[in-house]
């Protein structure tokens, strides 16, 4: 199939691109005029540089492509660029329905969250849920995928916590540290994805995506040291009601590490019934622990 990818640079969308390029797919790939990121093999890639906000970039580069994967997504706004929630969740997947709409394309593969639901008080969640009814109401032979916390080598997720443990003397920790987390891993995310455009009995159905096990946020910090070779990490809990007005006065600038809608969504966990998409996809989810044992003994 030739399949159109948005997002495709991103962390996710660089293991979609291998992975459909590897089961023989044609892709075209959307990339930002000014986005830095290249792919290892652009030879077996079509590169189509355009915009997610500009519908004639994406009307263009769809044309006699069979399907759209559409990854495109933000975990943090800045509004003042001109990046937010609303742009780039559901402006965005509205230009993207609309392009296929008129290349004739049915089939259609959406990235969303787990967690998304109309009555969030956070922006990220419901952005994802109003992106979620365009999908369902758009016509195509959709499919949506709704991942926990995504994992793997280079992702921000790991990346950040692994500097953390690694430098720290002392690891913050807000709240009890006992709320959980199922992260999945990014291969099998992408897998998904590939094996998806050529099934027929997934068609209008919502998965979530989730490994194999949950953890607490404190038994996450735990197993990286442990990959890691740092034992008994020194924790330090502290009170919500103490954080949340710093990360209030912080969050507009760039380098502070978290947002306001990031720690709620920390706070109340994000842990799925993994099963119904592990069974319909034939995928044999791996547990953060053994990920990030394999990830750190390869990086070391």
């Amino acid at each position: 199939m030739k399949v159109f990818v948005t997002g495709g640079t991103g962390f996710v969308g660089s293991e979609v691109v291998n992975q459909l390029t590897e089961a023989g797919h044609q892709v075209v790939a959307l990339v930002h005029h000014t986005s830095p990121e290249t792919f290892p093999d652009a030879g077996v890639v079509k590169i189509h540089f355009g915009d997610v906000m500009v519908p004639e970039d994406l009307s263009y580069g769809m044309r006699d492509c069979d399907a759209v994967v559409h990854l495109v997504g933000i975990i943090r706004a800045f509004p003042g660029q001109g990046i937010t929630f609303d742009r780039l969740h559901v402006e965005a997947t509205k230009n993207v329905l609309n392009a296929a709409k008129k290349n004739g394309i049915k089939k259609y593969l959406h990235m969303s969250a787990n967690g998304a639901r109309p009555d969030s008080d956070i922006d990220y969640q419901k952005t994802k849920w109003r992106a979620e009814q365009m999908v369902r109401e758009s016509g195509c032979e959709w499919t949506i995928f709704r991942p926990t916390v995504i994992f793997g080598a280079g992702g921000e997720f790991i990346e950040m916590l692994g500097n953390l443990v690694r430098k720290a003397p002392i690891i913050p920790v807000v709240g009890d540290g006992q709320y959980r987390l199922q992260p999945v891993a990014a291969e099998e995310v992408a897998r998904t994805f590939v094996k998806a455009l050529k099934k027929t009995d997934v068609v209008h159905e919502i998965y979530h995506l989730g490994g194999a096990e949950s953890y607490s946020y404190d038994r996450i910090l735990d197993l990286i040291g442990e990959a890691l070779g740092k034992d008994n990490l020194h924790k330090v809990h502290q009170p919500p009601a103490l954080v949340k007005p710093i990360v209030n006065q912080l969050e507009n600038f760039e380098k502070f590490p978290i947002t306001s809608d990031q720690l709620a969504m920390l706070l109340e966990g994000n842990e799925c019934d993994q099963k119904p998409w592990a069974n319909a996809f034939d995928i044999k989810p791996i547990s953060f622990a053994e990920g990030c044992k394999n990830i750190f003994s390869e990086t070391s």
